[in-house]
């Protein structure tokens, strides 16, 4: 019998799968000329996770294994689905290039390259990173002006599941567990770093830096960990 983590798998990559392949065959909204964004980085990082979540879906347990013929399955049916992909685009007024093709074939190779090295926990905190950081850096210009609210759900959002992923890492893999002082400062620490090393790179990479996206993906760290640290604190002085 399935999982809970399996099903919750399964049901969000039956909902990503069909919704890359509907975003994919619609004309391009002018958002996405004013943002200019990198599509080869978006092809990339939606073939990453469409393999990370139909690997885990299949296989909810293990790593990769290159000797096994499930990954060389996995593999085949998406460099099929991608090829057909870019050839159903020829018929919706979108270019078929095979440019895309090797973006997302690239997406894929690093997602299993991963998924041989890392459990699923590991691996989702690693995906969850990447994901975060091309998406906030992969736009030349400031999605902050151009989506004002929708960039502000997103820091709130992304930032609270990263840390939501760390957290439960830090159960599994360095034994550190809520009400704890010193799992506070493990929860809270970790994802303020990445936040800033990824701000650090919109400098670099000379993107507009939002003080209201930084506060708000703050935010989002912060409930979740007093989110983990309550329930915690309620569950340990019930007991």
């Amino acid at each position: 019998m399935a999982s809970f983590r399996q099903r919750l798998i399964i049901i969000s990559l039956l909902i990503y799968w069909p919704a890359i392949f509907i975003v994919a065959h619609i004309p391009i909204p002018e958002l996405v000329y004013k943002a200019r964004v990198s599509d080869k980085s978006l092809h990339f990082l939606a073939y990453m996770v469409l393999v990370f979540l139909l690997w885990f879906a299949i296989s909810p347990d293990r790593k990769v294994n290159w000797r096994k013929a499930a990954v060389w399955w996995v593999l085949l049916v998406v460099v099929w689905y991608g090829v057909l992909d870019e050839l159903l685009q020829g018929y919706v007024g979108r270019m078929c290039d095979a440019r895309d093709f090797v973006a997302n074939l690239a997406g894929a190779l690093a997602s299993l390259i991963l998924l041989s090295i890392f459990s699923f926990w590991s691996a989702s905190l690693l995906v969850a990173g990447i994901g975060l950081f091309l998406l906030t850096n992969l736009c030349r210009a400031n999605l902050a002006d151009l989506l004002p609210i929708t960039s502000l759900l997103f820091h709130l959002l992304a930032y609270g599941l990263f840390t939501m992923l760390w957290i439960r890492y830090m159960y599994l893999f360095l034994s550190l567990k809520a009400p704890q002082r010193k799992w506070l400062f493990g929860a809270l620490s970790l994802p303020i770093a990445f936040l800033l090393t990824v701000k650090l790179f919109s400098v670099i990479l000379d993107k507009n830096f939002s003080v209201q996206n930084v506060v708000i993906s703050c935010v989002g760290i912060a409930v979740a960990v007093m989110a983990v640290y309550l329930t915690a604190l309620f569950r340990l002085r019930s007991a």
